[in-house]
């Protein structure tokens, strides 16, 4: 007889055969995974490149450096004290210290450079928009000097040698000029601030036209004779009237009145500057007095008061002049107009005339007749 299993039992044994199965298909699936798809390349344009190394750069041999060069002086000059002054640029900051500095400085065109002038620089009119350093007559205002920060200073006579010392310990550069004893000292002058400014070419110009109107007197009074030159007394100071200061030879004043045809009446006293007596004055009695202290009030007429004058040819006969002190005393381009002013008070007879003169206008009108 057959056993038949129990319903609950037929049924495990068909659960457990299908839970068999199944786990075998996984067991299966498992074992033989299909390899991942790579992903494409990227474009290689340079394939030697992805492959060899790059090769060592081939060193090249380092050049020696080239030496600076030196920087070339525009300018390179010894003063008249004999100090050497180099410039690496043409100067636009000058302080003058003369007068006859700032004159021909502007006669020149380089009147824009100049920052700074003395007190007593008064000509042309346009340097009263220049700072004033103050005087000179006792010590030089270095601190303002400074304060203008110049490249060149510019000094004349009036500034003795230790003072320019003083100047250049303080760092300061500084050129020294005598003042002139002629007219080709005025010349060369000219032509020295010329070249430490820049304006060569200008002071050959001006050069030019100066000689040319010294030339028209010199060619006029050359060949006056002696005995028609008039003896000349240059009034500088005549706060004695019985010791008056006057210009004695080799002054630049002594110059310009024998060019002008006359005879300096100081001629024969010893020094530059000295004082007269007025038994010397009238002794050689001049013909003319020039008045160059008419701007400190004194007139023709107070020269007629002084006790012993009236004896005097000159103020007889009515030939005292008042003068412009500056034509002459100070040594700039002026100096023309100071020598054709002394030409038409000396001999008006030869130059009233004469187109080519430009003499101060107050001394000519006395002696010229007006038209």
């Amino acid at each position: 007889m057959r056993h038949r299993l129990p319903r609950f039992a037929r049924v495990w044994m068909v659960l457990t055969v299908l839970l068999a199965m199944a786990l075998a298909a996984c067991s299966g699936a498992t074992a033989t995974p299909e390899p991942p798809t790579p992903a494409p390349m990227a474009e290689v344009t340079d394939t030697a490149a992805q492959t060899t190394p790059a090769a060592s750069p081939t060193p090249v041999p380092t050049a020696e450096p080239s030496p600076t060069p030196e920087p070339t002086p525009v300018v390179e000059m010894t003063d008249d004290l004999g100090n050497t002054v180099v410039l690496y640029a043409y100067p636009q900051r000058i302080v003058s210290l003369a007068p006859s500095i700032t004159e021909s400085l502007f006669a020149l065109g380089a009147g824009s450079q100049i920052v700074g002038r003395d007190s007593n620089s008064t000509y042309p009119p346009e340097v009263a928009e220049i700072t004033d350093i103050g005087s000179l007559w006792q010590e030089v205002p270095l601190e303002n000097i400074l304060a203008l920060e110049p490249d060149l200073v510019i000094a004349a006579e009036i500034i003795a040698a230790e003072k320019v010392q003083q100047m250049q310990d303080a760092g300061l550069t500084v050129f020294w000029l005598a003042n002139p004893k002629d007219f080709d000292g005025l010349y060369r002058n000219l032509r020295v601030l010329a070249q430490l400014t820049g304006h060569a070419d200008a002071a050959e110009d001006l050069i030019a036209t100066l000689q040319t109107r010294v030339d028209t007197v010199t060619a006029l009074t050359a060949d006056i004779p002696e005995d028609q030159r008039p003896v000349v007394f240059y009034e500088l100071d005549a706060t004695d009237p019985a010791a008056p200061w006057t210009t004695g030879p080799g002054t630049f004043i002594d110059t310009a009145i024998a060019l002008a045809g006359g005879r300096n009446a100081g001629a024969a006293l010893e020094g530059e500057w000295a004082q007269m007596s007025l038994e010397a004055l009238l002794a050689v009695d001049p013909d003319i007095i020039i008045l160059a202290d008419a701007p400190y009030g004194v007139t023709p007429e107070s020269v007629a008061q002084r006790e012993g004058w009236r004896a005097l040819t000159a103020v007889q006969e009515g030939r005292v002049y008042p003068f412009d002190p500056y034509l002459l005393s100070v040594p700039g381009p002026r100096l023309v107009q100071g020598l054709e002013t002394l030409a038409v008070l000396f001999h008006p007879d030869l130059f009233c005339a004469q187109e080519q003169l430009q003499p101060a206008p107050s001394a000519v009108e006395l002696v010229c007749p007006v038209e």
